[in-house]
């Protein structure tokens, strides 16, 4: 018993020596990973604007890209989908839902010689076509098409 005020009264005085410090700032973190979101693509209320604004407009078809989902989806409100890119060095894979409120629904970024794979469930709000946007290490960009039928609409449908 007497071992475990011991720890807790160091934790304590560590905490309160700390504190200070943080206060002034000499402890905060140098990077926040969040900051770094693709706002203008997120926020996006068209398909147009979400791939101008994520840099796909240009994207070439493929059929490297593969997307696995159900044709008919019982409900939108979760939708399960399996992506896997064989196309050399892709570095992202985002996943853009056509007709929901807010079209860019993930984007998701691969480092080092990996297989880009994707396991994603999605709101789809009605029946509607999703595109999976590959982007490479040098820049290009290749994109897949997939319709969905939803039966019931997940997005307030």
């Amino acid at each position: 018993m007497l071992e475990l005020r011991r720890r807790f009264l160091k934790g304590g005085a560590s905490a309160a020596l700390l504190s200070p410090l943080l206060g002034t700032g000499l402890l905060t973190p140098s990077a926040v990973l969040a900051a770094d979101w693709n706002k203008s693509a997120f926020t996006a209320r068209n398909i147009n604007d979400a791939l101008k604004a994520y840099g796909a407009t240009g994207a070439g078809e493929t059929r490297d890209i593969v997307i696995t989902a159900p044709e008919i989806a019982e409900n939108g409100a979760k939708v399960e989908v399996e992506i896997t890119s064989n196309i050399a060095n892709t570095r992202s894979l985002a996943i853009f839902a056509d007709k929901n409120p807010m079209p860019l629904s993930s984007v998701i970024e691969f480092s080092g010689p990996v297989l880009p794979y994707v396991r994603a469930q999605l709101k789809l709000s009605e029946t509607q076509r999703i595109r999976v946007v590959a982007k490479t290490s040098d820049g290009k960009t290749h994109v897949a098409f997939r319709e969905i039928k939803v039966t019931l609409g997940g997005c307030g449908g």
